[in-house]
């Protein structure tokens, strides 16, 4: 049984990446439960309605030309899981390219045989922690998934 969950869980992870990429705002309203609150880098709490405006636009793929999550740990307990994973970037802003680390905890319920994310967080990393390229599950580049 907890492979399965594991293996759906892993699904709706790559979901939720793959909804922000490609700014999939009503594919997100599917995974984010009702009473969803996310916590921005800066400290920033956005309620479900805030955060669906928000992932509208939040990805531009000429700004954010290259993306990935990678070092994807899965935890349940019982009815509620935790999906930690870290995103790696390049930014480009005013033709300088930045490249940093995000690492993100989004919290799942289990109601009537789905899962739901209730909480999602995101820090940001300092270089001495990120983690290495082989841990990479997908990567993007440009907005478009790469194999």
């Amino acid at each position: 049984m907890l492979d399965k969950t594991l293996v759906a869980l892993r699904r709706l992870n790559a979901k939720f990446i793959h909804n922000f990429v490609t700014n999939d705002v009503a594919a997100q309203a599917a995974i984010v439960h009702r009473r969803f609150t996310c916590i921005m880098p800066n400290g920033l709490r956005l309620n479900r309605e805030d955060y669906l405006k928000y992932w509208a636009t939040g990805f531009d793929p000429d700004v954010i030309t290259y993306w990935d999550y990678r070092d994807e740990k899965i935890e349940v307990f019982g009815d509620v899981a935790l999906v930690c994973a870290t995103n790696c970037y390049t930014r480009r802003r005013d033709g300088v390219a930045n490249a940093g680390m995000t690492v993100y905890t989004d919290t799942y319920l289990l109601e009537d045989g789905l899962w739901s994310c209730i909480q999602a967080q995101i820090t940001p990393m300092q270089p001495e922690y990120f983690p290495p390229d082989d841990t990479v599950v997908r990567r993007y580049h440009r907005g478009r998934l790469q194999d």
